[in-house]
């Protein structure tokens, strides 16, 4: 005796796609050459060395090969020797010396503060959500609040013009 399968309900249509110039896969990518970036400069913190040792370290991660290897490499390059300069930023913004912060929200303060300063192409509520995520997946219990104020203050005043509007629908 055969099996009837049931009758399958009709699909609702598809939802029209919001224009974007990254799409989906290419988020993805994006967020995972931000993890990557976060974990080469958490050990750069740990263990100083060569940029180019890095970046052949990490591009021979099995999460590469679904990372945006261009934009990790980009952030490598971008963040790294500006550290100092970061850190200087990072003392106006928060309460406690760079010195002495955890090495995670270290690095995902180094990411956050980046994209808000050198990729205005990016909206700053996803720079803060990538970091804030970062630092949830990575960093102490509750570091991910610490994250989301001092990058909060950090667009207040990087993005004066985009931080007062309301969030796209």
């Amino acid at each position: 005796m055969a099996v009837k399968r049931p009758a399958r309900a009709k699909a609702a249509p598809a939802r029209p796609k919001a224009p974007a110039a990254v799409g989906v896969a290419g988020r993805r990518a994006r967020s995972l050459a931000r993890r990557l970036a976060v974990q080469a400069l958490y050990q750069l913190q740990l263990n100083p060395r060569p940029l180019a040792d890095l970046q052949r370290q990490f591009a021979a991660d099995p999460e590469s090969d679904r990372a945006d290897l261009d934009y990790f490499t980009e952030l490598i390059a971008a963040i790294a020797p500006q550290r100092e300069t970061l850190d200087a930023r990072l003392a106006l913004l928060c309460e406690i010396p760079p010195a002495e912060l955890d090495p995670i929200e270290h690095a995902v303060l180094w990411l956050g503060l980046h994209e808000l300063t050198s990729c205005p192409e990016l909206p700053y509520r996803v720079a803060l959500a990538e970091a804030v995520q970062l630092a949830k997946q990575f960093g102490a219990t509750d570091g991910h609040k610490f994250v989301n104020a001092v990058l909060d203050r950090a667009a207040r005043e990087l993005r004066t013009t985009e931080y007062g509007q309301p969030a796209a629908p």
